[in-house]
């Protein structure tokens, strides 16, 4: 089939190079004329694994292109893939449409002939029934043009292996038309087990904020659990693998540690939690409110752990590795690791920087801080290292390289990425946030360990 993707970006340029490996003629619409031009010669200006590939194979085989033109694209296909981003409005009290509403007002005036509009976006309910009307009044073809909804569920890091391969595809329809295009968009994938939900569209835009909150709610349950178990002594770690063997739980998303960030959890979570306080869903804005200050108090535990070690910030240099907001992206928004290193900033700390992938958008973000071009680098002459982000290149740091960088043997994992034992055998204090025997509880700073006479615990 032909189709267009507009709004390329990380989920609508992943999408468009998959839908090209399955065999469809795909046109991408990118207002970004930069964009545009980069994503045809077969490159993303975003990291995912998998993805440069997939766009210089089908960039050079013609079943992938790019533009910045509406008419063409309304000229080249019948059916339009909506992938334009919905960040949180400001206050985070709901989705910004804005990106929504301009892209169909720029489609709109060429649909002169039947299409469907097919949504992927993340949105609250109501939006496929308020696009209808739009176009039903500014199309040409009124009527005869279509909205469904296609929510995606991509991780980032895993959005090909997500597109090609998902667990499930739920799309939400209008019309018995409208399903049977669908079902041949998709036919490829069904023939190979992938399970097609067919609902209304109301529920299909539910389903995406719906999974995402849940996932954030079990962080912030294990987080939580991470408190009782630092009053009791219990074993956090262990808990989490009793609670991930039943079935009806699951291991992911149970690892106790600075909470989740990114562009996806948080704003759906209290884009959810918005939409359920304008229904009167109480219950539902109440728990997701929860979920969402648990979360954030994360990272002001981080902080006062590193207070409590340090003491006094004002003359203390840390090595922050980790901007990213989790491993195999180099996505930095809303990373908890940023947020921990920018508040020991503005408490008087040298906060160094380094992530294997992020560091560029990272100094985008924030300016201020001082970046290291390696994990030692970073460390040079540090009184701590605090590791925000679980990249496996942490785990298999050189102990012996470090030990010869910092000033002080400290190092604060704040999510689980290292192994301790190898820490503490080269004479490190290893600290964390959730006490487990791999991270016990630590004591407060004293004027010994202050002057550097710390203990490795």
């Amino acid at each position: 089939m032909r189709l267009t993707v507009i709004g390329c970006g990380h989920l609508g340029a992943t999408h468009a190079a998959c839908m090209a490996a399955i065999g469809h003629d795909v046109l991408g619409v990118e207002i970004d004329e930069d964009r545009a031009d980069l994503l045809n010669s077969g490159r993303a200006w975003f990291l995912e694994p998998g993805l440069d590939a997939l766009l210089t194979r089908h960039t050079q085989n013609g079943k992938l292109r790019f533009t910045t033109s509406f008419a063409e694209a309304a000229a080249f296909a019948t059916v339009h893939f909506l992938a334009v981003g919905t960040p949180s409005l400001p206050g985070g009290d709901g989705y910004d449409l804005s990106q929504v509403a301009g892209a169909i007002a720029a489609l709109a005036p060429h649909l002169t002939t039947p299409a469907v509009v097919i949504g992927k976006s993340t949105v609250p309910p109501g939006t496929t029934g308020y696009l209808a009307r739009e176009l039903r009044e500014s199309a040409p073809a009124g009527d005869a043009v279509e909205v469904a909804w296609n929510p995606e569920f991509l991780r980032e890091g895993h959005a090909v292996a997500d597109t090609l391969r998902p667990d499930r595809i739920v799309v939400g329809v209008p019309s018995m038309a409208a399903e049977a295009t669908v079902r041949e968009l998709y036919r490829p994938l069904t023939e190979a087990g992938v399970p097609l939900m067919v609902t209304d569209e109301v529920t299909s835009e539910l389903v995406k904020g719906a999974a995402n909150a849940f996932l954030a709610m079990k962080v912030s349950f294990i987080n939580a659990m991470s408190d009782v178990c630092r009053g009791t002594g219990a074993n956090v770690a262990v808990l989490a693998d009793a609670l991930g063997m039943d079935q009806r739980i699951g291991r992911p998303f149970l690892t106790a540690g600075l909470g989740y960030g990114g562009g996806c959890l948080p704003k759906d979570v209290r884009g959810l939690a918005a939409f359920a306080t304008s229904t009167g869903a109480k219950g539902a804005a109440d728990l997701l409110s929860v979920v969402d200050g648990i979360n954030s108090a994360r990272r002001e535990q981080v902080v006062d752990l590193v207070r409590g070690l340090l003491g006094e910030l004002s003359d203390k240099r840390i090595a922050l590795w980790g901007a990213a907001f989790k491993p195999g992206t180099d996505d930095v928004r809303d990373s908890p690791g940023l947020d921990v290193a920018d508040r020991l900033a503005r408490l008087g700390a040298e906060v160094v920087v380094y992530d294997p992938q992020a560091t560029g958008n990272a100094l985008v973000t924030f300016p201020h801080l001082r970046y290291g071009d390696s994990a030692v680098a970073a460390a040079c002459q540090a009184d701590a290292v605090l590791v925000t982000t679980a990249w496996p290149e942490f785990a298999a740091m050189d102990t012996a390289a470090t030990t010869s960088a910092v000033r002080d043997r400290l190092l604060i994992d704040a999510c689980q990425a290292t192994k301790p034992s190898l820490w503490r055998a080269a004479g490190w204090t290893v600290a964390a946030p959730f006490p487990t025997p791999d991270y016990p509880e630590r004591s407060p700073v004293t004027s010994d360990t202050a002057s550097g006479s710390r203990q490795a615990g």
